[in-house]
């Protein structure tokens, strides 16, 4: 029913500052622009998901929906949004599944530069089943330009998408049982806690617990990002010159990767690059 992560959701007050932050990470251009019902957003088309920057515009109830969840929470991931081939049939299986969807929408989008138009059918489930993180399911009408390359070392595809919880059965239960995402992993180890890797197209959906006493169970959180590099070197030199505070690059968990960790340059949103790379034993 799942067949990959449509986009993430970064809501931010400062669009411009977000675009300008993402152009230089990804040395990617915007792929879209558009606005509608009091927001403004900026699409970032990888070759496997988008990354949507919004933030609001003016007044009506989605710029209040926004100002709601970034009161509440602040800045940063608000949502994922997984990619669907039958949203009517995805939307009884949430209903069943004591999700509760709300109604199937058809939604439209126009860009401000070229006026093409995208439209698309999505429900959410309610993020209190969710354990809460926002959850939309959403059945494209056809595909989103890609954003041009427009550097050297680009980004080329978001690797996983982290979700901190402190219940890893419920959350497993969640993503794996519920949703029927794919478990390809299950480690734990004393120094990093628990991860679990579920499959979501091309990429993975990773779970993470690191056991915190004082955090709320009932809740899990949308963390953080890792983007995938074709050469690591090439990408931390542009990113250095570009003054952004990035790691040396080092060994990944996994086996035939090499990672580094942004520490400015990303919005506040914690983020990896990694490398995958036959060359170097993948």
């Amino acid at each position: 029913m799942i067949t990959g992560l449509d986009h993430v959701v970064v809501l931010l007050a400062d669009l411009d500052a977000g675009v300008a932050t993402y152009q230089t990470l990804f040395a990617r251009a915007p792929a879209w622009r558009g606005r509608s019902d009091g927001a403004a957003t900026v699409l970032f088309t990888l070759p496997n998901m988008t990354l949507e920057l919004m933030a609001p515009d003016g007044e009506g109830p989605t710029a209040d929906r926004i100002r709601a969840v970034q009161k509440e929470q602040g800045e940063g991931l608000a949502s994922i949004c997984f990619r669907i081939n039958d949203i009517a049939k995805m939307h009884r299986r949430l209903d069943r599944l004591a999700l509760k969807p709300d109604a199937i929408a058809d939604v439209e989008s126009r860009d401000a530069a070229s006026g093409a138009v995208l439209s698309w059918k999505r429900t959410r489930a309610a993020t209190d089943a969710t354990r809460g993180v926002r959850q939309f399911f959403l059945e494209l009408a056809g595909e989103r330009p890609l954003s041009p390359a427009s550097g050297d070392a680009p980004i080329i595809g978001l690797d996983h998408v982290v979700i901190s919880t402190q219940d890893p059965e419920r959350a497993a239960a969640l993503y794996g049982a519920r949703l029927g995402l794919d478990m390809a992993l299950d480690r734990s180890h004393p120094d990093w806690g628990q991860l679990m890797f579920f499959r979501c197209g091309d990429l993975i959906v990773e779970i993470v617990h690191r056991p915190d006493a004082k955090a709320d169970k009932t809740r899990d959180k949308l963390w953080g990002l890792s983007w995938r590099v074709a050469d690591a070197e090439a990408t931390r030199a542009r990113l250095v010159a570009a003054g952004i505070d990035v790691s040396e690059v080092r060994t990944g968990r996994k086996p035939g990767t090499r990672v580094m960790s942004l520490r400015s340059g990303s919005c506040g949103i914690p983020t990896l690059l990694v490398e995958r790379s036959a060359k170097r034993g993948s």
